[in-house]
This record gives C-alpha cells, structure tokens and sequence, in this order.
C-alpha cells in the first residue's frame, strides 16, 4: 500500500456517533479517534487477552506497530526476531512472520490494518512468552515439576516496548539473562552447523577397548573426539589407544555421566555413536527448562542436577563446593522446586515416612514383631511408645496402620548423622547416609526421594562458615551423640533441578541419561504444543 494511502487510512476520523466514550471490561475506554481505531476495537474478541484489549483501550485502540509514515522500526524488529525463533529452539512458524510481512504489504482498508495490528500484537505476545517463561507451562506437562514461571503481564509488555529507546535490545532482554542458558545457546548453534556437515563418524563396534591396546579403529576414533571437540584428541598419533587419546576418552565420559575409566565398552561406544540429532534436541529441551528457571538463583544457594546426580554450592556467581549425590530411583523420582534452608540437625531421628513404613516394614514386623529392634527403630502410638512385641501387626494393613516409626539417631540411621531441611510438602531434604559404596557407582539413582551427600560435614562446614569457620565443629557435634539443631543465620536457597544437557564456563558441553524420562515428556509436549500452536 502507497504511504499516501496509509496517511489517509489512519488520519480518518471517526465516525460522529461513535465519537463517546466506549465502555471496556474494566470501566470506560476513550473513544476511538480514527476509523482503524474503530476497527481494532471491532475486532476484539474473547480470544484477545483481557489485558492486551486493556492496552488498547486506555490507547482509545489506536494501532501499536504503525503510523502515518509506515510500518514502525519496532514492527520490522519484531517480525526479524519471530522469524529468527529457531535459534532459542523455538518454531518461528509459530508466530507467522511471513503471513505477517504479507499483511503489512497487501493492507489497504482500516479493517486490513487493523487486522494486521492486532495479528502482530498477538503473535508478539506469544512469542515473549515463550522466550521468557517457556513453551509449555511445567507443572501442566508433569505434576513432579514444581515450577512456575511468571508469564508476562501484556499491558506491561507492550508498555515497556513502547517506552524502550533500543528496541534491538528489549528483544534480547526477553530471553533468560543467564550465562547458562547463553552457552547453551551458543553451543546448539554450533551443533546444528556440525549437524549440517554430516554430524558424527560413526565408531565401528568390536571388542572392549583398553588403554595400551592397539585397534585399527584407533584413527576413526580419534576423528570422533575431534568432532566433538574433546581436548587433547588432535595430539595423539599412531594406532596404539595410549596417551592423550585416552585422557581425551576420559573427558568424554566425564562429559557424558559415564565412568571416567577410560575403557571404551558398550555404554562408552553406545555414547560415541549417540546421532548428533538427539544431542540437539536433548540441548532445545533444556533450553526450554532454563527458560523455566529464575535468572537469579541467589547470592548463596544449593544447587542439585537430578540428572547429572550432583550438588553444587554457590555463592556470589562461584562454585565452592561440589559433592555426588544419590537421588530417587525411577519409581520414586525425586521432584524438582526451589525452597530455602531453614535449619541442620545433627544426630537426627528419622521419622520413617508412612508409605516406607506400611510397604516396606510391616510385612517384616508381621512375620517377626521384633524384625526392627536391631535397627533401633521405635514404635509411636498417639505420642506414646509401644513395644513391637505387644503389637498384633497381622491386625494392620496400610489402610488402618495407626503406628509411627522413628528410628534413634547413631551410625545405623537411614539419615546418617546429619540432615539439611528445606521443610516442603514433598518431605524431601538433603541428609548423610550409613551407605557410601553407592556414590562409588556412575549412576546414582537409589533413594525413596530424598538426596543423600556423600560428604555432608564438608557440605555443612561450607553452608554453616559463617556460624563456624573452623572445619570440624560439626563432627565434634556428631561425635558427642548430642541431637544438635543449627539454623543458619543467612538466606541459603536451595534448587533441585533437572537437566540433561548444558555447556560449562570452560567450554565443555555435557550431555546426560535422562533417568526419569521426563526428556521424553517434555519433547511430547513440546511437539504438541508446536503442532497445535498453543
């Protein structure tokens, strides 16, 4: 459409009887000043967000992304940047930017501007969304996801956009500020350009490869780690598996969750030959999840992969104490929320959860009544202790089990001998646990729910320094036998996360199993969502 013809359009004044005052969902709007204000206002439906219609109403409908002189810069930005989605792993066919670009070339009546104005409007709205908080709304997709990200409000959306002297810039400003979620970002780029130059080579299968052996696929391997950028894979020559090739090896099991032994066997090869296609959707779903997360976590917080199987502490932006973890098993899959650290106990009892309680001892207390004497775990009824042995447990099931277990604290206790509370409805927390030979193993999900560290008086010397900065108080404590509640006297947050790809400040890109399948639910959702453009 000729700019002349634009003028006209949007200096067309309104008709006479619709010169008052319109009424709107919340009160009086003004009225609209041009015939494409007239035509915005017609076009409001109840698929148009209250709070949008609100924006233009109290603008007496007037249109957002032009003028007399044209299209705004604001409007050709937008546009640029739905159509680029792809590189946030989001589907720019989501947002019609072609359709879009078609109705700003084709519009020539009040109703065509109109309808293209509010198009964008809508599609604009969409597209914020889904960069700031996400696709799919978490706890909507799975009921173990304890997040919700704040979703835009549109009038101050649109307000912001409007008031912004760089709109280059609030387009950026949309997605997570976080460095992680810029590495990964960056890294999913390079990935897909790797993808379009034939991905990985492919390592043929043969017998288990050891250090100091010597392979004619030796030469395929080495490719396969330059490929991925693994260091110290380009330094090594000759057909001998010895070297930097196999330290090479080495960080590329690290990289992937796997023993770090060096040993190419069938979990190590089954990775190598893992299609490029499935590390870049593992790295688009984890884009997706940290579009989920808060920009910042805290000054001082704990920070738990369930999938990585890991805890970090971190403080001021800095890591200053990782340990391993073991989290729920499949069946018993630990959530994922944020809560703050509320207190310590050391030499706690354990309060043994109903459901472990009712499957787990009961059959036992039926066929021995005193099966749990040895792990000096107590019975409560009413407050009040009961011996086991004049208990007719064959009596009880877990429908009418009116009995509370508690276990004594000591080196036996489920819980160790210190545990981390965050007190939620899930009843989850951090604790110690008699058995070690478990964070030994690459995979460490064996618990009912709860995170067990694998050194908590280290753990507890770094989140308590500024009660104690001499190490070892703590054990001192533990060693008295004394039940000891500490509350620390600084905000220390606490999230448990689920992430199966992401890129570290040294470069290295990690890539994990995803052990609850919630990968697989979330590509299902992610799929639907795209299909169904919701």
């Amino acid at each position: 459409m000729a700019v002349a013809d634009l003028q006209s359009a949007v200096a067309q004044t309104a008709t006479a009887e619709s010169s008052e005052t319109q009424t709107g969902p919340d009160g009086g709007y003004p009225a609209p000043q041009t015939l494409i204000g007239q035509a915005i206002q017609a076009s409001m439906s109840p698929d148009v967000p209250s709070g949008l219609e609100r924006y233009y109403g109290e603008r007496a409908y007037a249109p957002i992304w032009f003028d007399e002189s044209g299209l705004r810069e604001n409007a050709h930005l937008a546009i640029a940047a739905m159509a680029e989605a792809n590189d946030h792993a989001l589907n720019p066919s989501n947002y019609g930017p072609i359709r879009l670009v078609q109705l700003s070339e084709t519009a020539q009546t009040p109703e065509e501007w109109a309808q293209f104005d509010l198009e964008l409007s809508l599609q604009f709205l969409r597209y914020a969304t889904h960069l700031s908080s996400g696709r799919v709304q978490p706890n909507k997709i799975n009921k173990a996801l304890n997040l919700f990200p704040n979703r835009p409000a549109p009038e101050m959306l649109f307000e912001n956009a409007e008031l912004s002297t760089d709109f280059s810039a609030f387009l950026e400003a949309l997605a997570p500020r976080s460095d992680n979620y810029a590495r990964l970002k960056r890294r999913l780029a390079q990935y897909r350009t790797k993808a379009g130059e034939g991905g990985f080579t492919t390592v043929p299968d043969g017998e288990v490869l050891k250090p100091d052996m010597t392979d004619p696929r030796i030469a395929v391997l080495r490719e396969r780690l330059i490929e991925e950028d693994i260091p110290g894979a380009a330094d090594h020559t000759g057909e001998i598996y010895d070297g930097t090739l196999v330290e090479a090896v080495k960080l590329f099991q690290e990289y992937h969750g796997l023993e770090t032994d060096g040993v190419i066997g069938k979990n190590t090869l089954a990775r190598l030959n893992m299609p490029i296609e499935e590390k870049l959707i593992q790295m688009e779903l984890n884009m997706e999840r940290r579009r989920w997360m808060r920009d910042n976590l805290g000054d001082f917080y704990v920070f738990v992969n369930l999938a990585d199987q890991n805890l970090k502490v971190v403080r001021d932006g800095k890591t200053i104490h990782t340990t391993r973890v073991v989290v729920g098993k499949p069946y018993h899959a630990t959530p994922v929320f944020s809560d703050q650290m509320e207190y310590v106990e050391i030499n706690p009892y354990w309060n043994v959860p109903y459901s472990i309680a009712t499957k787990e001892y009961l059959p036992k207390l039926k066929n021995n009544p005193s099966a749990l004497s040895s792990q000096n775990i107590r019975v409560f009824q009413d407050g009040n202790e009961i011996a086991a042995t004049r208990i007719a447990w064959n009596s009880y099931s877990g429908k009418n089990f009116p009995f509370r277990l508690r276990q004594d604290p000591g080196k036996s206790n489920a819980l160790g001998r210190i545990k981390f509370m965050f007190p939620n409805e899930f009843n989850i927390y951090i604790h110690d646990t008699p058995s070690k030979s478990l964070f030994a193993r690459s995979e460490r999900a064996f618990s009912h729910g709860c995170i067990r560290a694998s050194d908590p008086f280290a753990l507890a010397d770094v989140l308590l320094e500024h009660l104690s900065p001499a190490p070892g108080q703590w054990e001192q404590m533990r060693d008295s036998g004394d039940r000891k509640v500490i509350k620390p006297k600084v905000p220390i947050e606490v999230h448990l996360t689920y992430l199966t790809a992401w890129m570290n400040k040294d470069g290295s890109t990690h890539f994990r199993k995803d052990i609850y399948e919630r990968d697989k639910v979330l590509l299902k959702a992610l799929r639907t969502a795209m299909t169904e453009n919701l």
